[in-house]
């Protein structure tokens, strides 16, 4: 089954994908700190994260009051600390993601009507699962710019974090409607779907990215989960095996697969005879004589005592019956 780290996973990869990249940055002047700006984004875009902030560091040296150099050196830092993530270095993604959460806020303090500068800081604050901080963000970010799908994408995500399933379906819809063909707006959808136990919409949403890329096996076996939640396993077993066919050595995807599996001969098994009534052992027989109060049994003397009492008023007076014994 799927369990909450790997959700937690697909929520991270999702925000990383869909993360405003440095390269995005506006063009600059060559002075004030333009070179350095240029040579910082060239140096992300090779990936070299540490020392595009670094290069960034130095644009702001120089300009102080660019709020874009803050805005690139945060996203180059956010960047940095995924790369530490992935690496294993869980305290240098850390230091960088705070470094990041200061530069997106000094971001605001320069440029407090831009709505990207609240979204960045939003979208940092999520993949820190600090959902409800980043849920203020989007939201001052909209008030800004209310048509800003970004800014609603971001916010559905932080909604899944926070289990608000409804709004997050909300958000996602919203989005959909304007870009018909945002897929990952779908799969998040999907996903709040299914928490909902919604069934059948989330069941739809995989179907729909499943049509557009016939080779999305990780749509395959979301759908296949949910058609086994739905108790649906002969489709759950279907989409199984077809992600079994290009990938054999799915071990969590074939585990899967045999719990469809046992679940449907359950379902399908004929129901077994009723089993003759046994008689009660010794042990039980105590237990039932143990249970008889001994009111109900002084109850019982005091009837029979009444009984004779009345059967013999009944007989006074009566001759008594002769005898056939020989005297």
């Amino acid at each position: 089954m799927l369990n909450k780290q790997t959700l937690t996973v697909v929520i991270v990869s999702v925000l990383c994908c869909a993360a405003v990249q440095v390269d995005g940055a506006k063009p600059v002047k060559k002075d004030g700190g333009g070179n350095h700006m240029q040579r910082g984004i060239q140096l992300a875009q090779e990936k070299h994260f540490d020392a595009a902030a670094d290069e960034f560091g130095k644009a702001i040296q120089q300009n102080p009051k660019d709020s874009r150099g803050y805005a690139n050196r945060g996203t180059a830092y956010r960047q940095g600390a995924r790369a530490a993530m992935a690496a294993g270095d869980s305290e240098g993604a850390s230091t960088r993601y705070q470094s990041a959460l200061a530069d997106f806020a000094k971001y605001i303090e320069l440029a407090p009507k831009d709505p990207s500068g609240y979204e960045e800081h939003g979208q940092t604050l999520s993949e820190l699962k600090q959902y409800d901080a980043a849920l203020a963000d989007f939201n001052k970010a909209l008030e800004l710019k209310p048509d800003d799908l970004n800014a609603v994408k971001f916010r559905g995500f932080a909604e899944i974090g926070l289990n608000q399933w409804d709004k997050a379906v909300a958000d996602f819809s919203a989005v959909i409607q304007k870009k018909a063909d945002d897929l990952q707006s779908y799969d998040r959808r999907a996903l709040a779907y299914r928490s909902m136990k919604n069934y059948d919409a989330a069941i739809a949403d995989y179907t729909f990215l499943i049509t557009k890329n016939p080779n999305d096996m990780e749509a395959t076996t979301k759908r296949g989960y949910t058609y086994s939640l739905a108790q649906q396993y002969e489709n759950a077993i279907a989409d199984y095996q077809a992600v079994l066919k290009v990938n054999p050595q799915d071990n969590d995807t074939f585990q899967r697969l045999q719990y469809a599996q046992s679940m449907l001969a359950a379902k399908n098994a004929s129901p077994s005879p009723t089993p003759p009534i046994a008689s009660p052992t010794p042990q039980e027989e105590k237990r039932v004589m143990d249970k008889i109060s001994p009111l109900y049994i002084g109850i019982g003397v005091v009837a029979l005592v009444i009984i004779a009492v009345l059967v013999r008023l009944l007989t006074r007076g009566k001759a008594e019956p002769t005898s056939h014994r020989i005297r």
